[in-house]
């Protein structure tokens, strides 16, 4: 879209106007228009970090050309004796780019063990919940190429299969939300340059240097690629050979919950027949596990081995009752029912 189109269609406020006269910039935002797409109410998720700062501008003027409503929230874990500071700060400098930002406090006893996953587990909580209060159904998220690369390696080093090496997806769908990540092929020093560019400003999390974090030695080892003149481009290649061969995989994982599947939205209760599990083992796996994701109203999928535990119980025993992901599940002679717990 260009400048002279989008200031025929809105009126910008002069400090974000002023920015999208840079070449680079305008080159970015085509791009996010380009993978977001949508035209409906959202939320944008802001941490203070170069790439959310730069999804907050791109977000803005997204909203401003298509009359849409949209939020900003910066979620304070609390995790740093700094990090309430660094929220107000945000919120204030977004502020000044007629960004209107709101912080969401994390609070109660912290974590000592897996901080990240908890912390992330944490924020995408006070999101929903936010987004369910709002009746808004689409939470924006600032991951980049390089979260693209670092999420593959890791799944990677964790053993995991093909939907795991693909997980982090333009588009997912957790209870009736959609996690959206516009970004997710631009390339990290893009969005540098745009926070610096427009706001002078972002935030580094010290975090970001830790080695005892898996994510972190992944991303030196990228890092050690790039030094060895190794093309990260066909890592994304690969990346995206995989989710075509995944798309296959999908359509069979709904086939199996349309066909096999009974789900009573007014009981929050599903229900499976035998055929159900009379499929390969990965169309079980996977769609099993999303039956429960719906029930639990979880946004992380249960560890693949306790899944397997269960499913190999359902498929051995005449009778089983057990708990996973937030549910109760009940096999009753042929039938296996999934309720909140």
């Amino acid at each position: 879209m260009s400048l002279k189109n989008l200031n025929a269609t809105i009126k910008i406020p002069k400090l974000l106007k002023k920015n999208l006269t840079n070449l680079r910039i305008n080159k970015i935002y085509n791009s996010f228009e380009k993978y977001f797409k949508i035209k409906e109410n959202f939320v944008v998720a802001v941490s203070g970090g170069p790439d959310s700062l730069a999804l907050a501008f791109l977000a803005k003027i997204y909203s401003l050309k298509y009359k849409i409503v949209s939020k900003f929230f910066i979620v304070d874990h609390r995790l740093r004796p700094e990090s309430t500071n660094e929220a107000k700060l945000v919120k204030n400098i977004l502020k000044k780019y007629s960004i209107n930002a709101e912080i969401l406090t994390w609070y109660g006893k912290k974590p000592r063990k897996n901080i990240q996953s908890f912390a992330r587990n944490k924020r995408y909580e006070l999101l929903v919940k936010r987004c369910q209060k709002l009746k808004i159904n689409n939470i924006i998220l600032g991951h980049h190429q390089d979260d693209l690369l670092e999420n593959f390696f890791i799944r990677i080093f964790r053993g995991s299969g093909l939907k795991g090496l693909i997980s982090l997806e333009i588009k997912n769908r957790v209870s009736n939300i959609n996690f959206l990540r516009p970004l997710l092929y631009q390339k990290k020093e893009d969005l540098v340059f745009l926070s610096k560019k427009v706001f002078d400003f972002y935030i580094k999390d010290p975090s970001n240097k830790d080695e005892k974090f898996l994510r972190i030695k992944i991303r030196k080892l990228i890092k050690e690629f790039e030094k060895s003149d190794i093309d990260k481009s066909k890592f994304i290649s690969t990346i995206k050979n995989l989710k075509s061969s995944n798309s296959v995989v999908d359509f069979y994982i709904k086939k199996n919950l349309s066909e096999n599947c009974f789900f009573s939205k007014k009981e929050n209760k599903i229900i499976l027949n035998n055929n159900f599990f009379n499929q390969p083992h990965e169309i079980i796996f996977r769609s099993f596990s999303d039956s429960i994701k719906i029930i639990g109203k979880r946004y992380y999928s249960v560890r693949g081995k306790k899944l397997d535990n269960v499913i190999n119980q359902i498929k051995d025993d005449t009778f089983f009752k057990g708990t996973l992901g937030g549910c109760i599940i009940e096999k009753v002679n042929q039938t296996v029912i999934i309720t909140k717990e």
